[in-house]
């Protein structure tokens, strides 16, 4: 066991968290969103993403929001794009990422972007190149890498293949997804060694959703693989929508409280992100999903 001496965490709060939310959230409580959680330490923002808007309403404030952000020096921003029309608006909006994102299920695969995971990766291959031309970073996530709604468990194999082919394209780094939260700790072991046959240790990272409670304990299962790269999102924020019961992704706050609790440095100020999780759970008028920043609340009343 290696565990890490330092976590870089990607909050995917703005784009992951809150493209299923019901009612409209303003491209301006987006961008205070934003600027809420760089200025608690974030140096990877998953900011929104370019797809169209007939799917995925929430996301077509998507360059005003990009155009909004205050940009500080070191700071990541990236946007999700799904084909080469995406990846066009986008690169108006001078991401330093983009993501990209194919699924370990077939089934959900078809019903997520309706495509099979070889023509997703065929979609990909130009907007890949194109970006990587352009000087932006590539990442791309591998969904439903420990279990699938349709399909039910995941073998390590279809993780295997899609990061092999991810690779094969261009893509830099990979998230290994557990998008309905189904995953415990020997699964995400099995996935991530799955993607580590293709990638480098420091290009692997965890997203983990927590929809049975062992999203901490697949983080730290990854930790003790010596992953330090993970997504999560302020307040607990999300769900998919092609994925039916999946509840948030795992809270930026408890992943930063329990790395602080194991000395494992984040150079992210707990208490700002507790401010910035009240900020948007504030204005959804619903309390934080996240149980530190409850307990945290707590104590300063």
């Amino acid at each position: 066991m290696s565990l890490p001496t330092r976590v870089q965490l990607v909050d995917v709060g703005p784009r992951d968290g809150l493209q299923n939310e019901k009612q409209p959230v303003p491209a301006a409580v987006k961008i205070g969103l934003v600027q809420r959680l760089q200025d608690a330490g974030l140096t990877e923002i998953e900011v929104t993403s370019f797809v169209s808007p007939k799917w995925v309403p929430q996301m077509a404030d998507n360059a005003e929001v990009m155009a909004g952000i205050t940009r500080q020096a070191g700071v990541r921003y990236s946007v999700l794009v799904p084909n080469m029309k995406g990846y066009e608006a986008a690169v108006l909006s001078k991401p330093d990422e983009i993501v990209v994102f194919g699924a370990a299920s077939e089934l959900f695969s078809q019903k997520n972007i309706n495509c099979s995971i070889a023509e997703s990766i065929e979609r990909f291959a130009p907007v890949v190149a194109a970006a990587r031309a352009a000087g932006i970073q590539v990442r791309g996530a591998i969904s439903c890498a420990m279990a699938c709604p349709y399909e039910g468990d995941v073998a390590p194999e279809r993780v295997e293949l899609v990061a092999r082919l991810m690779k094969q394209i261009g893509v830099q780094r990979v998230d290994v997804a557990d998008t309905i939260g189904a995953a415990t700790p020997l699964k995400t072991r099995r996935a991530m060694e799955a993607a580590l046959k293709h990638y480098d240790l420091h290009d692997v990272s965890g997203h983990f959703h927590d929809t049975y409670g062992q999203a901490l304990a697949n983080t730290y299962a990854a930790l003790e693989m010596g992953v330090w790269n993970f997504q999560s999102s302020v307040a607990g924020l999300g769900g998919c929508p092609y994925a039916k019961g999946a509840t948030g992704n795992v809270a930026t706050e408890d992943v930063v409280y329990m790395l602080r609790g194991m000395g494992i440095e984040t150079g992210i100020d707990l208490d700002k992100l507790v401010d910035a999780g009240q900020y948007i759970s504030d204005f959804l008028q619903r309390k934080p999903n996240s149980r530190a920043a409850t307990a945290l609340l707590n104590k300063r009343v």
